[in-house]
C-alpha cells in the first residue's frame, strides 16, 4: 500500500502541477475550466484503456514463463522510474514554463481553447500510463492484495490532488523542487527495491546464478511480516535474507540512477 500510495501521489503532484498552471496562466478566458477539465477526462479514459491493455498482455503471459514475466515487467518499471527522476530533474522547470507559455497565449488569443485541453490530457495520459506500468511492477514484487493497493492509490490521489490545489491557490510555502527531490529520492530507493526482486526471480527461474545463498539472515531482529519490515521493505527494498545477486542489483541500479540524476540534473548556478 506504502509503495502505490509514494508512486501515486508524485505523478498526481505532477499533473496537478501542469493542471494549476495552466489554470493559473489562462485565468480570465471564459469557459476555460471546461476545456482543461475535459482534457483531465480525456487522458484518464486513455491512461484506463493502457491499463486493460497492460492486463491482457499480463494474463497472455501468465502460463509462459511467469518468473520471467515478472522479472520483465519489475526491470521495465525499474528503468522507467530512474528515466523518470532523471528527466524530471533536468527538465521540469522547461515544462512547467512550456505550460505557462500555453495559458498565457490562449489568454491572448494566440491559440485556440482546445489547447489547454490537449496540453492537460497529454500530462495526464503520461502519468496515468506510468502509473499503470508502476503499480503492475509492485504488484509483481510485493504480490499486495487489491484492496491494499486501492487503498493506497486513493491515499496517493487525496494527497497529492491537497497538494495541487494548494499549489494553485497560493497556499503551500514549501518550494516545488525541495518536494520533488524528496519523492525523487523516494523513488529511487524504489526502484533499488524492485530492480533485487526482479534478480530474485531471474535467479529462481535459473537465469542468474545466486551468487551466494542469503548472503545474511536478519529476519531474527526484523521479520520482512513485521510492521517495521514491510515499511522498509517498501521504501527502502529490504530483504532479510537477500541472495548475493539481489545485493548486487540493488546496488547497481542505486549508483546508476544517483549518478545519472546528477550528471543530467540541473546546472548549479541556474534560477530557481
Amino acid at each position: 500500500m506504502l509503495a502505490t500510495a509514494i508512486i501515486v501521489f508524485r505523478e498526481v503532484i505532477e499533473a496537478a502541477l501542469v493542471i494549476s498552471i495552466v489554470m493559473a496562466a489562462s485565468r480570465g478566458v471564459a469557459a476555460r475550466g471546461w476545456w482543461v477539465w475535459g482534457g483531465v477526462g480525456g487522458g484518464l479514459v486513455t491512461a484506463c484503456l493502457v491499463a486493460a491493455f497492460a492486463g491482457s498482455i499480463a494474463e497472455a503471459a501468465s502460463g509462459v514463463g511467469q518468473d520471467l514475466f515478472n522479472a520483465v515487467v519489475l526491470f521495465t518499471a525499474v528503468v522507467m522510474l530512474g528515466w523518470h527522476n532523471v528527466w524530471m530533474q533536468r527538465h521540469g522547470r522547461e515544462l512547467a514554463q512550456e505550460m505557462s507559455r500555453v495559458g498565457k497565449a490562449v489568454l491572448s488569443g494566440d491559440r485556440p481553447l482546445y489547447a489547454l485541453a490537449v496540453v492537460v490530457g497529454l500530462a495526464v495520459l503520461r502519468e496515468g500510463s506510468e502509473v499503470v506500468l508502476f503499480l503492475y511492477g509492485i504488484a509483481s514484487a510485493d504480490e499486495s492484495n487489491t484492496g491494499s493497493m486501492l487503498t493506497g492509490g486513493v491515499v496517493g490521489i487525496s494527497l497529492g490532488t491537497a497538494v495541487g490545489l494548494a499549489m494553485y491557490y497560493g497556499l503551500l510555502r514549501i518550494p516545488t523542487r525541495y518536494l520533488f527531490k524528496v519523492t525523487s529520492w523516494l523513488i529511487l530507493f524504489l526502484a533499488a527495491g524492485l530492480a533485487s526482486q526482479g534478480a530474485a526471480y531471474l535467479v529462481q527461474a535459473d537465469l542468474l546464478p545466486p551468487l551466494g545463498r542469503e548472503v545474511w539472515n536478519t529476519s531474527n531482529w526484523l521479520s520482512e511480516d513485521s510492521l517495521i519490515g514491510q515499511v522498509l521493505h517498501t521504501l527502502i527494498g529490504y530483504v532479510s535474507r537477500p541472495d548475493g545477486m539481489q545485493i548486487l542489483f540493488y546496488l547497481a541500479t542505486l549508483a546508476i540512477i544517483s549518478s545519472l540524476m546528477r550528471v543530467f540534473g540541473d546546472r548549479p548556478g541556474r534560477p530557481a
